[in-house]
């Protein structure tokens, strides 16, 4: 099995990057959100990897994080869901809001995937909600071990959506996805209006 290619970028495209590792060149289907952490050809790279060997041939996948590729296997778990589509999925919005858009049972997210149906998206909710709301869950008890110091940007957008009425655990939550599409550096206005945004599509 092929974990991870390192090399020099040969090609980046729409829908693959090709990474020479040795004279060889590798041809990975990688996301949008992928193609962005990808350089400029002749730049160096490495891209987390994963085979899938079919009748019609071997076809490499290249992930930026660790999340992306799990997250893109628990995908194409899911009965109706190729690895194809499940790039799609990973195109239009982050790890971070697939993972909170399962947990919160939203299929609509879904849906707007092309070749994603009512019936498959609410497949996918149904088999991975509750494993991902648990990891989440986890995640938040972790942070709420290690508290964010008091004026961190993360912790100041985590005060303003207790002050507007949401509770912490369910601001915590909110910031989860926030984060994921803002950055963690982002200004603490910018993450409360990511999170109130997301917020009020999920609804």
């Amino acid at each position: 099995m092929i974990a991870s290619v390192s090399g020099t970028v040969q090609a980046r495209r729409p829908d693959h990057v090709v990474i020479d590792c040795g004279g060889v060149g590798y041809r990975l289907s990688v996301s949008s959100k992928t193609l962005e952490q990808v350089p400029a050809a002749g730049q160096a790279a490495t891209l987390l990897a994963h085979l899938i060997l079919k009748d019609d041939g071997i076809n490499l996948y290249g992930f930026a994080t660790e999340a992306e590729r799990d997250l893109f296997l628990r995908l194409i778990s899911v009965s109706g869901i190729g690895p194809k589509m499940a790039l799609t999925a990973l195109s239009g919005s982050s790890t971070g809001e697939l993972r909170s858009a399962i947990a919160a049972g939203d299929a609509k997210r879904f849906q707007v995937v092309p070749g994603i149906g009512r019936k498959t998206a609410e497949r996918v909710i149904v088999e991975l909600r509750d494993a991902i709301a648990g990891e989440l869950d986890g995640e938040l008890d972790g942070k709420a071990g290690q508290p964010d110091s008091d004026d961190s940007p993360r912790a100041l957008a985590r005060d303003g959506l207790v002050g507007l009425g949401y509770d912490v655990a369910e601001a915590e939550r909110m910031l989860v996805a926030a984060t994921g599409q803002a950055g963690a550096d982002a200004a603490p206005e910018v993450l409360i209006q990511v999170a109130l945004r997301e917020a009020v599509k999920a609804a």
